[in-house]
């Protein structure tokens, strides 16, 4: 190679691919969220900080941050929450937020300067205590406190897995560009529905069915109208 020319090693935990003649692809790694292997993180959801949300409307965005943090009541899953400088313009975790993990329930650490949350190491001590291998976080800004935080715990070993639609920033543009860095790195970036079936992976499983259906009535009501119209047929059977 000419010059200074490096060469890319993709990082250990990325999925690679490989076309074979035929048109076939080989190589794939298919990352599943293990519910008993995961930590959930809520990164900056301040009200303050979703100001600066464009790439989705204020009504959307709220009903998806509060869908992801309820995650971790219907799975069970140990969380841990993050502000920024809250006594600034960020402001407080949203209220709704703080309703469902009530003070000293669970750690809500709250930065007084680092941008990256992992710099932080009372919370990289509260992610590590929980044991977990597995992280799904969401935060506010894309491209800042969940693409930051989310390279650096998949340097730190862990399988990263970003819920897309609980994290925003100011342009689609940006939030485009931030998820595609964070794939290029290994993140698994999803949507919410996405990030909730494959912690389930059965309906039969429990959480399955009875614990999930009102769940996604409440926050994905475009799949709970689906159920709706199914029950009511059932109904006049």
């Amino acid at each position: 190679m000419k010059g200074d020319a490096k060469v890319f090693h993709p990082p250990a935990n990325m999925s690679t691919t490989t076309t074979t003649h035929s048109g076939s692809v080989t190589g794939i790694k298919h990352h599943r969220i293990n519910k008993d292997d995961a930590v959930l993180l809520i990164v900056d959801h301040q009200i303050g900080l979703f100001e600066l949300v464009k790439d989705y409307g204020p009504v959307e965005f709220k009903n998806s941050v509060l869908a992801h943090a309820a995650l971790g009541k219907v799975f069970g899953l140990p969380t841990v929450m993050t502000t920024s400088t809250e006594d600034g313009p960020n402001g407080p975790m949203l209220q709704e937020i703080l309703d469902m993990y009530p003070p000293n329930s669970t750690p809500l650490i709250k930065r007084q300067g680092e941008v990256n949350a992992w710099d932080n190491e009372e919370f990289r001590k509260a992610v590590k205590d929980t044991g977990k291998k597995q992280v799904i976080l969401a935060g506010i800004v894309t491209d800042v406190c969940t693409t930051f935080l989310a390279l650096s715990l998949i340097q730190d070993g862990y399988e990263v897995f970003a819920n897309s639609e609980a994290s925003g920033t100011s342009t689609r543009r940006i939030a485009d560009e931030a998820n595609d860095r964070m794939r290029a790195a290994g993140v698994n970036v999803m949507s919410m529905f996405a990030v909730a079936t494959d912690l389930m992976r059965d309906w039969r499983h429990t959480p399955g069915y009875p614990e999930l259906s009102p769940y996604f009535d409440k926050y994905f009501p475009v799949y709970g109208l689906v159920e709706r119209n199914f029950k009511s047929a059932a109904s006049k059977k």
